[in-house]
């Protein structure tokens, strides 16, 4: 069965950016659960900032599991890729992943790999920068393998990376690679800007698909723009999809109200 999830930032320096909730970690779940969701996903700005029991006492509290942690934080608080043409620099992206991978491995989270994956530029090229983004997810995959978790790679949008924008794309990148225990994170916002069909990039890929961000196409609540979510909805049985469709959308008009209408829009789509 399909699972809904929440997005909660407790990063000072990603404000403005498309978090339900914010900075209170405890008045985000405890919001989550009166709403219904099962779980959130975290956006934290180190694993040092978390407190493991802390934070499994308080999703037992109200009865959340958690969905998935974000590692942006690397990228926009210390400014590290995967694809950094300094090798220093890039050992200490994949180090902070794997930090963020061991957080959310005990409780059974796959880490995200969206902003840190970087781009190429005057200083390394696409193909160089492609190849360090192979070996960093496969490196950063094995060391997941003893949580029984995946690794979740979200191709973006091509204003924010200039690397891999199609999950198609995405979805060959790991075959030919070879990179194991790494799924594709589905973002509708960005398969909105560059899928010619959502619904049909979802089925072409099928069982790499480990997580979906569930947002319209202007990034606000599903219901406030103009992606066909009865399409979107109908692709994932299709594909007999059944982990977290997680709300990764702007807090629009305000954050209790944007995970209220999340949530409708998950009991009326999927439930």
């Amino acid at each position: 069965m399909i699972k809904s999830a929440v997005t909660v930032s407790l990063v000072k320096e990603a404000e403005g950016g498309p978090f339900v909730f914010w900075h209170d970690l405890r008045a985000a779940c405890q919001k989550a659960s009166e709403l219904g969701f099962d779980a959130i996903e975290l956006f934290a700005a180190s694993p040092e900032s978390i407190d493991p029991q802390a934070l499994r006492d308080l999703l037992d509290e109200f009865d959340l599991g958690l969905a998935a942690v974000g590692t942006g934080a690397g990228k926009i608080v210390r400014g590290l890729t995967l694809t950094d043409p300094n090798p220093d620099r890039r050992a200490e992206a994949k180090h902070f992943v794997k930090m963020m991978i061991d957080l959310g491995g005990h409780f059974a989270a796959p880490a995200i790999i969206g902003s840190m994956q970087g781009r190429w530029n005057a200083d390394v090229d696409k193909e160089q920068a492609l190849d360090w983004l192979a070996e960093g997810l496969a490196e950063v995959g094995r060391h997941a393998q003893q949580f029984h978790v995946p690794v979740l790679y979200e191709p973006l949008n091509h204003y924010e990376t200039n690397l891999i924008n199609k999950i198609s794309d995405g979805m060959y990148f790991l075959e030919q690679g070879g990179i194991a225990n790494v799924k594709l994170l589905a973002d509708l916002f960005h398969m909105n800007i560059e899928e010619d069909d959502i619904a049909r990039g979802l089925r072409k890929c099928g069982q790499h698909i480990g997580h979906v961000h569930f947002a319209d196409s202007n990034r606000k609540p599903i219901g406030n723009g103009h992606i066909d979510i009865v399409k979107v909805a109908d692709a994932l049985r299709e594909i007999a999809y059944d982990r977290y469709v997680s709300a990764e959308a702007f807090p629009w008009p305000n954050p209790e109200d944007a995970a209220r209408q999340t949530m409708e829009s998950f009991n009326r789509f999927f439930r």
